[in-house]
């Protein structure tokens, strides 16, 4: 399961082209980097928190909102997210005409469900992601179009668009190091990457406590964890699914760990560097290269990317300060 064509992402890319926004790259070059990247890279970082709604997730959500039919649109269409995906879906159904309702864990930072309901999304809060995505399947079963947070062809292609923008930005990258929830980004990033530049080297960066696809690569097919323990909810995807999976294995070329702490520490170093508020799973890139990757890219040409940044003050405030 290699996913999505060269051709197929290209034409997703032009569909996309006066919708969505061509993230700048930024080399990570400046004085304030000395000491803090992996010795002698060449690092640069792709902002697409600076993407529609906020992450990359409103290039998939476009798409699988263009590609409904009127009877689906007139259904409208249910999510499940702790965050960056409701934001996204809330976004091209703002856009699309199409009315969306999303379940939201209750926990969820009260910042993303005011965006939500702000976009005129229908936003029903369940006590944890588990039955968010319960409701979510539940509203499916009902008549209403699933916008899966990280499964299916339109959220893998939406993904790779950004992949090709990368390297079309910079191709003398060698490694690309991208962060990991359900899965979606990396398998559309990393079918991009390869499809364009075999020889670059592609790795996934999963929290401690919500490795799914890690555990899922281990064992040769999509598992399901029992529980999920990490300050990233952005990255607390419950389970692998087969479509993502399929395509990351045939692509992705290593996986690593981040604690909790790393990305606190990551989260930091944007905010005095870049004067940047990073939630956990947007800094999650950068805390790898700086921990546990740190030795094994010095003097590589790196490639990371600031996913999304849902995320209030006062929730940054509590993370970052928790240890």
């Amino acid at each position: 399961m290699n996913g999505p064509s060269l051709s197929q992402i290209r034409a997703a890319a032009d569909a996309l082209d006066d919708v969505t926004i061509k993230t700048p790259v930024l080399p990570l070059t400046s004085a304030r980097w000395d000491g803090l990247l992996p010795e002698g890279a060449e690092v640069r970082v792709k902002l697409e928190l600076f993407q529609q709604a906020g992450s990359f997730k409103a290039r998939g959500a476009y798409l699988g909102m263009a590609g409904l039919t009127k009877t689906q649109k007139a259904a409208g269409v249910v999510a499940a997210s702790g965050g960056n995906h409701a934001l996204a879906v809330g976004w091209a159904g703002q856009a699309a005409g199409v009315a969306a309702t999303i379940f939201m864990p209750e926990a969820v930072d009260p910042l993303r469900i005011e965006r939500c309901r702000a976009m005129g999304a229908e936003v029903i809060l369940r006590p944890d992601m588990a039955a968010a995505f319960a409701a979510m399947e539940e509203g499916a079963d009902a008549g209403r179009t699933l916008m899966h947070p990280f499964e299916g062809e339109h959220m893998t292609l939406g993904a790779a668009t950004c992949g090709l923008e990368y390297v079309e930005s910079w191709p003398e990258a060698e490694v690309f190091v991208i962060p990991v929830g359900g899965g979606g980004l990396i398998s559309g990033m990393a079918a991009a990457i390869k499809a364009i530049k075999p020889e670059a080297k592609v790795i996934g960066v999963e929290p401690i406590g919500a490795d799914s696809l890690t555990r899922s690569l281990v064992a040769g097919e999509p598992v399901s964890l029992e529980r999920i323990d990490t300050i990233a909810d952005s990255l607390g995807a419950p389970k692998a699914m087969a479509y993502s999976f399929g395509v990351a294995k045939a692509h992705v070329d290593q996986m690593v760990h981040v604690s909790d702490d790393q990305m606190r520490d990551a989260m930091r170093v944007y905010l005095d560097v870049l004067q940047m508020v990073a939630e956990p799973a947007c800094a999650a890139s950068l805390a790898a290269i700086c921990s546990p990757l740190r030795s094994e890219l010095a003097g590589r040409k790196v490639a990371i990317i600031a996913c999304g940044s849902s995320i209030s003050l006062k929730r940054f405030q509590e993370l970052t300060q928790m240890r």
